[in-house]
């Protein structure tokens, strides 16, 4: 089936932008304390896109002092407990896909797809451990809340910057633009995993960029972009024992964009009512042990 003519103008409009140059000037804007203005783009924010404040921890608008602050804004204890579940949602958006890694090669969306390899950044031998496993694609919309928390327990392995184009993610874009996910710049991180049967066994949660996110960071690294430098950026923390508990922040999106969970086979099944287009919350249960 063809793309509807507002997704073809959309995904047209894609190609056509100046899409780094727009990011970094809006990166740079949204670090600087500029006051009033600040302000007053955080209040037409909030009003555009109805952010529900009452959820953060610093409910008042005018007590942050750049729009970045306001986009990572924490929440207010309590705000996302954890489900009783081996596996929990983590992020606040909603499903864009989900389901089997089937021959190696992951859903984008009705019609495309794109292979894990290519989403690692090239390395064979873990898309080659997450052949026949599953995956999560999660879209954060501008009004979500915008901080990335640990599925389950893991242990950092390593994490690679892979350069790229920053197309949008929203889902207009993703029917449209082939393999979006994997030509985007974005944040591979990769972890250890502990089955209860005692087996280790590695996953990973890659960040993706879009269009106007000035930048990505993890818990342990802080910003990983900018720099861009346009070449594949990589860092091994084996044997440094960097755990993360399940709901432990892990990163944050500065601003908001998609990250897509990779599990082996043998490991995890998504819950029944894990469904494209289906809203979800950070803390909700997600899968369960296999």
């Amino acid at each position: 089936m063809l793309p509807s003519l507002p997704d073809r103008a959309t995904v047209a409009l894609q190609y056509l932008l100046p899409k780094r140059l727009l990011t970094e000037l809006a990166g740079a804007l949204a670090r600087r304390p500029l006051g009033a203005v600040t302000q007053a783009a955080i209040r037409r924010f909030i009003d555009r896109y109805q952010v529900d404040m009452a959820e953060a921890a610093e409910p008042n608008p005018l007590a942050y002092a750049t729009f970045n602050d306001f986009f990572t804004r924490a929440l207010r204890p309590g705000a996302r407990p954890l489900a009783e579940a081996a596996w929990v949602c983590p992020v606040d958006g909603a499903i864009s896909q989900c389901g089997p890694i089937e021959g190696g090669r992951i859903v984008q969306a009705k019609g495309h797809g794109y292979t894990a390899q290519a989403l690692l950044g090239g390395d064979a031998a873990l898309a080659a451990a997450m052949a026949d496993g599953v995956f999560a694609t999660l879209y954060l919309s501008p009004r979500d809340y915008h901080r990335i928390h640990m599925p389950c327990d893991g242990v950092l392995q390593r994490m690679v910057h892979v350069p790229g184009t920053l197309f949008s993610v929203n889902p207009a874009t993703a029917r449209g633009v082939p393999g979006l996910f994997a030509r985007n710049e974005r944040v591979v991180c990769v972890f250890e995993g502990q089955h209860p049967s005692g087996r280790a066994f590695p996953w990973a949660l890659v960040l993706v960029g879009a269009t106007i996110v000035g930048s990505m960071a993890t818990a342990w690294h802080g910003v990983v972009n900018p720099p861009r430098p346009g070449t594949v950026r990589s860092w091994d923390y084996t044997g440094r024992d960097v755990r993360l508990a399940r709901g432990a922040e892990m990163g944050r999106f500065l601003l908001g964009s998609t990250v897509v969970l990779l599990l082996p086979p043998g490991v995890a099944r998504l819950r029944p009512d894990w469904a494209p287009g289906q809203p979800v919350r950070m803390g909700q249960a997600m899968a369960d042990w296999l």
